[in-house]
């Protein structure tokens, strides 16, 4: 490892964006049936900054969590949270991080910017699908509780994430 730096970067992110998420778990504004959290911010922030790499501190994070950690939103942790209503949002995660990070490797604003929609989207559909299956709730009802009062945060969140992570090596 003595002398690569790529290595050396890749690790020091890893550690730091499971820091970030975790502690963005932590910064939540209440919301049924979610917390509205910092966390999906650091997410899209993993993927502009670490590319296609931040699959990697987002599935140490669910993976850390799952195994009872305390990182998830306000601390709590364990595979139950994963089955329960939020868990769809948390699993989303990781297919978010690997689509902001392929669109972050384009030098073309434009497909950064579409690539972070995306991937906040994607969270919030993996949210709602798991509405559907876990609560039971219908569709149209998932939707409105699940995603499209997420939106405009989650719009804020994206912006932010861009503008920042154009200003980082």
């Amino acid at each position: 490892m003595f002398g690569d730096l790529k290595r050396s970067r890749r690790i020091a992110y890893t550690a730091a964006f499971i820091g970030l998420i975790t502690l963005g778990g932590w910064i939540s504004v209440p919301f049924v049936p979610a917390p509205f959290t910092l966390q999906t911010f650091f997410v899209l922030l993993a993927g502009a900054v670490m590319k296609r790499d931040a699959v990697i501190p987002v599935a140490l994070y669910i993976l850390l969590g799952a195994l009872g950690l305390p990182v998830f939103h306000n601390g709590v942790a364990g595979i139950g949270i994963l089955l329960g209503p939020t868990g769809g949002y948390l699993i989303g995660f990781i297919p978010a991080a690997l689509l902001a990070g392929l669109a972050c490797e384009s030098h073309s604003p434009a497909r950064r910017i579409a690539g972070l929609a995306g991937a906040s989207v994607l969270i919030l559909m993996c949210g709602v699908a798991w509405l559907i299956i876990s609560a039971g709730m219908a569709p149209a009802a998932a939707f409105v509780i699940g995603m499209l009062i997420f939106l405009p945060g989650d719009a804020v969140k994206t912006g932010a994430a861009y503008l920042i992570a154009r200003h980082l090596p």
